[in-house]
């Protein structure tokens, strides 16, 4: 008998300041078969971030030379940052061959592409209201200006809109309910046939 194949790829979105990257980190730190996707963008590295590890930093120019070459299948312009993000393929290869489970950060185009070519689970986090949105960002990036908050909430709003009917699962993200909502996650990556 054929051993079933598991399911790889899982996509976990949601709007800046929603806390994607911490369930991805966690789901990381709980699961040593979790890996994340490093995508490429265009935007310059920020702080202490490292090639390889955070992005593949790339010019404009080289960033549609990888699309041209067919290693940036799926990709998206984030006009707030004024930066192109997308899905570096040799980084998702690589880690696909090692036979782990790879999480892939992305907006709703992206989450798309991984839905029909990788049979990827796409999970959305909400935060329950804008406010709790509001005050994420700012405790994050006190330094944030108004006009960025007010640019990255109607991002948000407009997201949130979008995710309704196109995520498999939807989950929100309150203060003090994390560990719940990691659960959640949890539990239907198993019911969907991931090694978690």
């Amino acid at each position: 008998m054929k051993e079933k194949k598991h399911r790889q790829v899982v996509v976990i979105a949601g709007p800046s300041g929603s806390g994607e990257t911490t369930f991805t980190e966690e789901l990381m730190l709980a699961y040593s078969n979790f890996t994340r996707a490093v995508s490429a963008t265009t935007r310059a590295p920020r702080g202490n971030e490292r090639e390889g590890e955070n992005y593949y930093f790339m010019t404009k120019e080289k960033f549609f030379e990888a699309v041209q070459a067919g290693n940036i299948p799926e990709h998206t312009f984030v006009k707030n940052r004024d930066a192109h993000y997308g899905t570096y393929l040799p980084d998702l290869k690589k880690r696909l061959e090692s036979g782990k489970t790879v999480i892939v950060n992305t907006d709703l185009s992206g989450a798309m592409f991984f839905k029909k070519n990788y049979d990827a689970l796409t999970v959305f986090i909400k935060p329950k209201t804008m406010q709790v949105l509001y005050d994420r960002l700012i405790r994050r990036d006190p330094g944030i200006s108004k006009e960025e908050v007010i640019s990255r909430l109607l991002n948000a709003a407009q997201e949130m809109l979008e995710a309704e009917n196109h995520y498999d699962l939807i989950v929100f993200n309150d203060d003090g309910e994390f560990a719940d909502t990691i659960l959640k996650i949890v539990e239907k990556l198993r019911n969907e046939g991931y090694e978690v």
